[in-house]
């Protein structure tokens, strides 16, 4: 993992639907929660601007984060994000503790590489039907990827790639396929345009129609 985030928080004495208002509006912080592990929960507040900077980067979602308080660091992962229902604004954020003995599920996203230069989608003229653009993954700290890539460069046309065609770094599992070979899902695919397909298909008719009036006469 190349990048780190650094959480700036602030402890929490007031709890309530009126004092998490109070801090929004004239702090321009927002309420959150630091819990897991073997201490009990702590009720934090951190900048709102920071974090919605924060998430902008993908990255965010799928690392181990630093809430540094009164001086002190802790590792945690974001668990829970709540956001208003139609301003732009964070209303409160989960935060799961985690050390490197103790693995974390975590969702990371997929990356789609070679796609445009897929033979199939540039030659052939597929296209490609993602289906799945993040997988929930089952690994210790130390071992989560930022993300995984799934390369589209061989993919055939009509081939759907599944979860368990990904390449996944060491010590990495993918929590659906500890559930049986039934969770086994399609992640992407490649197919020709339905247009496309209609008319190779009326095309074909068209000519046994042809052979078979010729037959006639």
């Amino acid at each position: 993992m190349s990048q780190e985030f650094l959480i700036e928080a602030f402890p929490r004495g007031d709890q309530g639907r009126g004092a998490s208002r109070r801090l929004r509006r004239e702090e321009r912080k927002i309420p959150a929660i630091v819990y897991g592990g073997k201490k009990e929960a702590v009720s934090i507040s951190i900048w709102h601007n920071e974090l919605k900077k924060a998430l902008e980067n993908e990255a965010f979602f799928s690392h181990v984060l630093t809430i540094e308080l009164d001086g002190k660091k802790e590792s945690v992962i974001l668990k829970d994000l709540q956001r208003h229902p139609y301003k732009p604004l964070l209303t409160h954020a989960d935060f799961l503790r985690v050390d490197k003995d103790h693995e974390i599920h975590v969702n990371v996203p997929l990356h789609f590489l070679n796609e445009d230069s897929a033979p199939a989608i540039k030659l052939q003229g597929g296209v490609a039907h993602h289906q799945i653009n993040e997988v929930e993954v089952i690994c210790l700290p130390q071992n989560l990827p930022e993300f995984i890539e799934v390369d589209m460069s061989e993919v055939e046309m009509d081939q759907v790639i599944h979860l368990s065609d990904l390449k996944l770094s060491k010590g990495v599992r993918i929590a659906a396929l500890l559930q049986g070979e039934d969770h086994d899902l399609p992640v992407v695919a490649i197919h020709k345009p339905r247009a496309a397909k209609t008319e190779d298909t009326g095309e074909g008719e068209e000519g046994e129609e042809g052979e078979e009036g010729e037959d006639k006469e």
